[in-house]
């Protein structure tokens, strides 16, 4: 079905149209294998620079993937005392900075934010902790596991932390949908200010699940590139000769503010957020419907939600992992909801320079997608150089370009049949 119109008479709006309150991006935090903040990050992508490279936390000799994209030179001291440094796994430390870092650009002070919402998600927790306190049980005894694993490794203390660093009393909850997980803390954020329950959210995702049992199940589950020879050209979206993802890590949090609270107070405005769209495929644990559907029912969902019609999007950053069935059945199902208009769209995939960071992907790529709206740069997909005949759209090959558009489409599916999608425009 093509979606040309505004939304259709029936379709829910909860509160009522006249309620419903303008959402802003207000600040940005990042944390990538091609950066450890913003600036750097947004940099690397603009240049076409992929971010991944050999493994130099852990041995893989008896893995067969050796690659994936490291969080490089990340000094927590920065942003985190030693003494809870120490007791907290890499994607809290994750989270914690790339938190600081957002509330530090929105220009936010900790009195404003006190009755805000705090909506960060991972998709795999503290993982390494967990395997570090069961190799310690298995060689030293109980004895010998940490009393602090319990706490770094739940998903919800990314969002507690953080709430506690800035006296923050409102809701602070903690978000897992695989790889959409993101895209669903940012998009519940959304609702959150849209409906009037708070006027600012921080919300995003973390993860650094960078370990050998990590690495080496996804690897035993087929899903990674094995092109160990040459890292950066290993993560290949929509390109013939694709084997698979590139696991990494990192963390994007988001500063989302009501739009007439943030302009009072001469807030910079990134963009604005105006659609959410989610669905469930009901279909495979691993692998996309055939026909795209979910894919199709969220980035419908958005468009409706944002009463937005297909001609105003100019951009998609694709879910792009780089895995067969995926880039295949993502470009099937955006044709399928732009239909002729596809021809004109700009689609790329961020994954081909960051590799894929699970549950941070999504809250990372809608950064990405809001910087491209608002420098007017559309990053490109690397080691595109010979296109699947399946996958036919512009997927701005190998070099940025400078693209002017009003509306842009950030997608975000997960292992399990979830999808979203989220639609920002130019403000």
């Amino acid at each position: 079905m093509v979606y040309n119109g505004l939304a259709p008479a029936y379709y829910p709006l909860y509160p009522s149209e006249s309620m419903k309150h303008r959402v802003a991006i207000t600040g940005l935090g990042l944390l990538t294998p091609l950066g450890n903040d913003t600036t750097s990050t947004w940099n690397g992508l603009v240049e076409g620079r992929s971010g991944i490279g050999a493994i130099t936390r852990f041995g893989t000799s008896d893995i067969p993937v050796h690659i994936a994209g490291e969080i490089k030179a990340f000094d927590p001291l920065q942003f985190i005392a030693k003494k809870e440094a120490r007791q907290l796994d890499l994607f809290l430390q994750y989270a914690l900075a790339s938190a600081s870092m957002a509330v530090e650009d929105a220009g936010i002070v900790a009195a404003d934010l006190g009755n805000a919402a705090v909506l960060i998600g991972s998709a795999r927790g503290g993982l390494p902790s967990t395997e570090e306190s069961v190799r310690n049980l298995i060689a030293k005894g109980a004895n010998r596991v940490s009393p602090h694993f319990v706490l770094a490794s739940n998903i919800n203390l990314a969002s507690t932390l953080v709430a506690r660093r800035y006296g923050i009393r409102g809701p602070a909850f903690g978000y897992a949908a695989a790889c959409a997980t993101g895209a669903v803390a940012i998009g519940e954020a959304f609702q959150k200010i849209r409906n009037g329950e708070r006027e600012i959210v921080i919300a995003g995702a973390s993860d650094a699940a960078l370990c050998p049992v990590a690495l080496a199940g996804y690897a035993s589950a087929r899903v990674l590139s094995r092109r160990n020879h040459e890292p950066a050209r290993a993560s290949r979206p929509f390109d013939r000769d694709r084997d698979g993802f590139v696991m990494s890590e990192g963390a994007g949090i988001l500063i989302l503010e009501r739009m007439d609270r943030a302009m009072e107070r001469g807030a910079r405005i990134y963009a604005e957020i105006s659609g959410y769209g989610s669905s469930c495929d009901a279909w495979s644990m691993v692998h996309p419907h055939p026909e795209g559907d979910g894919a199709v029912a969220a980035m419908e969902g958005a468009l409706q939600d944002a009463c937005s019609a297909t001609h105003e999007v100019g951009y998609i950053n694709a879910h792009g992992t780089g895995t067969m069935l995926n880039d295949r059945i993502e470009s099937h199902a955006i044709r399928k909801v732009f239909g002729p208009l596809a021809e004109k769209l700009a689609v790329s995939s961020s994954k081909s320079m960051l590799g894929h960071m699970l549950g941070a992907a999504g809250a990372v790529e809608v950064a990405v997608t809001i910087l491209a709206l608002y420098h007017g740069i559309i990053p490109p997909t690397i080691n595109l150089d010979t296109p699947d005949p399946q996958c036919t759209l512009d997927y701005v090959p190998r070099n940025a370009r400078r693209a002017k558009v009003g509306a842009a489409l950030s997608n975000s599916f997960g292992f399990g049949g979830t999808n979203v999608s989220l639609l920002f425009k130019r403000y």
